[in-house]
């Protein structure tokens, strides 16, 4: 099964190099399957010469909103299988997911895409807005009084946090997490050893995302009173930071990739 790996080795994120993931993985993976990378924007003109596509770190979809929707569109018309399967409710459909978890009464920042709306929201002194389209915080700005579009902008309480912690998952086999110890150096990565209590939370949200193949990071924020509060379902290119992991974790990171991969493929 030829792969083609999907990734912008070139984007610019702040704190992280994407690029030294993705040569790192590839690397692995090349030991298991033969493949070749791409950029986002040549993923569709390329995928007919490949079994399937596994999409890693490339960039915020909305820097190339168009193509990516064409991909999808050729991926499902042709069958070929992409990694993660394009079936996730997280990130890689939006932020609906937010509102729609709000909504349902599960344990995430209380969103509302209406600055009209903002009196269901609990009563802060700011508000973070952003585009409803956004992604890596762009266009995030705090304020005591929301503005914007009905339906393009999403509404939050600004929560003063005590750090924010990421939960790594591999199909549904809980690989590892991640947490910034400063909220002010959020991309400064610590590994962190969650409780039974904090990996239920996590795994709430995998499993209400019914993807039977993938990674996926559950981002989480610990609020002043204690519980966790979802922020980010990434069900799409979530970075992974392996950078700051022990070579142990890392170790069984790439097996349990690998392993999914076999069986995900195995069923084309």
């Amino acid at each position: 099964m030829a792969l083609l790996y999907v990734t912008d080795l070139a984007y610019p994120a702040r704190g992280r190099r994407y690029c030294d993931e993705d040569i790192f993985l590839t690397a692995r993976l090349r030991e298991h399957f033969p493949l070749a990378l791409c950029h986002p924007l040549d993923a569709t003109a390329l995928m007919p010469g490949f079994d399937a596509v596994i999409v890693r770190n490339s960039g915020p979809v909305l820097h190339y909103q168009r193509a990516y929707e064409e991909f999808r569109a050729a991926a499902r018309a042709a069958g070929t299988p992409v990694y993660n399967p394009l079936t996730g409710r997280g990130d890689m459909a939006g932020k609906q997911y937010l509102l729609d978890l709000t909504a349902a009464g599960h344990p995430v920042i209380p969103t509302v895409d209406d600055p009209a709306d903002v009196h269901l929201l609990p009563k802060t002194a700011e508000y973070a807005v952003k585009p409803k389209q956004g992604a890596d915080s762009i266009g995030l700005t705090f304020t005591t009084r929301p503005e914007g579009p009905a339906g393009e902008v999403l509404v939050q309480p600004r929560i003063d946090f005590a750090y924010e912690v990421s939960f790594y998952f591999v199909d549904d086999a809980f690989q590892y997490a991640l947490y910034a110890p400063d909220p002010a150096r959020r991309w400064e990565l610590v590994p962190y050893e969650p409780t039974d209590a904090d990996l239920a939370f996590a795994r709430r949200f995998v499993e209400w995302n019914t993807l039977d193949h993938g990674i996926q990071r559950v981002d989480a924020c610990r609020a002043p009173s204690g519980e966790l509060l979802m922020v980010e379902l990434e069900d799409l290119n979530p970075y992974l930071s392996l950078d700051v992991l022990p070579d142990a974790v890392r170790e069984s990171f790439v097996t349990s990739l690998v392993g999914s991969l076999h069986s995900f493929l195995s069923r084309k």
